[in-house]
């Protein structure tokens, strides 16, 4: 076996991956709850709160995935994963959250997009200096 520099933040990319997985799970579930065929994309509220989660969620992952990389090789496994888990928690809590109401995914939503935030400065950060010093 190939030894991976990154084990803590692959890691963290499966279970947010999962995470997601639960959510297109739980729209399928939905669909044949609610009686509603694809490709249909409307029906009743509850329906459509799952529908959505998955879809932000969807959304934000072209965000998150690869502010998490970046983060990772420039700054380190340890704090990307540290730093990074706590997207799919806030999604986790996003979701249950909006599942139940709408006006209930507030805090999900912001913890999640936290995580992203500090992942997306940290990498930025980390790769303006390196390339500072790469071309100064």
């Amino acid at each position: 076996m190939t030894p991976f520099a990154y084990p803590l933040t692959g890691l963290v990319t499966l279970l947010t991956l999962i995470v997601y997985f639960w959510m297109a799970f739980k729209v399928g579930k939905a669909r044949a709850t609610h009686g509603i065929p694809a490709p249909r994309m409307d029906g009743p509220d509850d329906f459509l709160r799952v529908l959505r989660v998955q879809g932000n969620t969807a959304e934000n992952l072209l965000i998150f995935l690869p502010a998490l990389w970046l983060f990772a090789l420039t700054l380190g496994d340890l704090w990307a994963a540290a730093i990074g888990l706590i997207y799919p928690i806030g999604r986790v809590v996003y979701a249950r959250g909006y599942y139940a109401a709408a006006l209930n995914r507030s805090t999900g939503f912001t913890i999640g997009l936290v995580a992203t935030v500090v992942l997306w400065a940290g990498a930025l950060i980390a790769l303006a200096i390196q390339a500072v010093n790469a071309y100064l």
